[in-house]
């Protein structure tokens, strides 16, 4: 085994009868013999690592010989007569270099790309094409008819701008800030399902739920002005409501007979107080969800509505009582009027036609019947038989 480890590559080469695939090199002797212009036969002859190969080598060694070269180097890493082994650093050296040296194809056009025609660069014209592309997409603003823009000059307000198409100078000159205007906010207070007690003129507690709805009336106070204006719509809806609240009863929140107004005085001092803080905030309106007892004494609350609601029909059917009986009382005193004025014009005939309306009224209802004729029966029972004459129909049709 040690024998056969001590051939070098050359030798090997030799015995097989071709040539060392990378010329006469200092390490491969049979290489240089072959540099030399003889080439090893494939008999029996001395090895070429031996005396004669080995002079040829050296003397051969500043040409290199006619064999195959190292695919892994270029014809100048030859220069000087001494070829070697490529490295790593040559490997990634000629790759940087690329085809046609350093800058890619040889007009230095854009890697990837064919060179233009007359031999010039791409890089101009894709940087001055990234250059139009961002002055008119920083120059140029379209904005639809809800939105409006503010214009900030290096952070600085300069202007508002509406809907359509508008123009500013580039970035980072000035910016645009773009909002909807027209759309309208709804916010509900309280937030969740917790309790949001309020309290009345007559000291009673209501859980009140109300949404308020606004817009932007002037986009730069809102912008500029306030630093929350969101939360501070939220807080003054809820004083402007408690201060509403407290100024009326708990029946007229409760009932609803007063929520009109309510809302109305809500909304009134929700504007004047975002007017005073410059807000630029406009109260569309404001709308109660919800006004109920609270939830610990919610049964005592319907008992006593209960309560309240049966005393409210009794009052309302004595009062329509009242009513019906006065305007009988008033049609009777009418038709007493007129009869008087025509007891007046003839008082015996009116007095007669009294007694036998009177009469009438009196005996229509009594079961004795007076007849004024000779020959006849003391008594008949007119009224059973009268009876007994309602009741036959009534029979035949069952």
């Amino acid at each position: 085994m040690r024998g056969i480890g001590s051939f070098k590559p050359g030798q090997w080469l030799a015995m097989a009868g071709r040539k060392s695939p990378w010329g006469n090199g200092n390490g491969a002797g049979g290489a240089g013999g072959s540099g030399g212009g003889s080439e090893p036969p494939a008999g029996d002859g001395p090895a070429a690592g031996d005396g004669p190969g080995e002079g040829g080598g050296e003397g051969g060694g500043d040409q290199p010989g006619p064999g195959p070269r190292n695919p892994w180097l270029k014809p100048d890493d030859y220069a000087g007569g001494d070829r070697r082994s490529a490295n790593i650093e040559d490997i990634f050296r000629a790759r940087r270099k690329g085809p046609s040296g350093p800058g890619g194809g040889g007009g230095g056009g854009f890697p990837g790309l064919p060179p233009r025609a007359n031999g010039k660069s791409w890089w101009p014209v894709i940087l001055g094409g990234v250059a139009l592309v961002w002055l008119f997409s920083s120059t140029t603003h379209q904005l639809s008819p809800k939105e409006q823009g503010i214009v900030t000059t290096f952070g600085k307000y300069t202007r508002t701008i509406g809907s359509g198409v508008s123009f500013t100078l580039p970035w980072p000159l000035q910016q645009v800030e773009t909002r909807d205007v027209t759309s309208v906010t709804n916010d509900v207070i309280p937030l969740g399902e917790g309790e949001n007690l309020v309290l009345t003129s007559d000291q009673n507690l209501i859980d009140l739920s109300y949404q308020v709805r606004w817009n932007i009336k002037d986009l730069e106070l809102f912008t500029f002005a306030s630093t929350d204006p969101q939360s501070t719509v939220r807080e003054v809806a809820e004083a402007a409501m408690r201060l509403s609240v407290a100024e009326v009863p708990l029946k007229a929140v409760w009932d609803g007979t007063g929520r009109g107004q309510l809302e109305a005085n809500t909304r009134r001092r929700m504007q004047a107080i975002l007017d005073a803080y410059r807000t630029g905030v406009n109260v569309i309106g404001v709308d109660i969800k919800k006004a109920d007892p609270p939830e610990k004494v919610a049964d005592a609350f319907q008992k006593v509505n209960v309560a309240q609601q049966l005393a409210e029909r009794d009052k309302n059917n004595a009062q329509a009582w009242a009513q019906q009986t006065l305007a009988r009382a008033e049609g009777e005193a009418a038709a007493f009027d007129k009869v008087y004025a025509e007891y007046k014009l003839s008082p015996q005939v009116t007095r007669q036609r009294m007694y036998y309306e009177t009469m009438e009224r009196v005996l229509s209802s009594n079961d004795k019947v007076v007849v004024e004729a000779n020959g006849v029966t003391p008594y008949l029972p007119l009224p059973e038989l009268r009876r007994r004459a309602a009741e036959a129909p009534q029979q035949g049709g069952q």
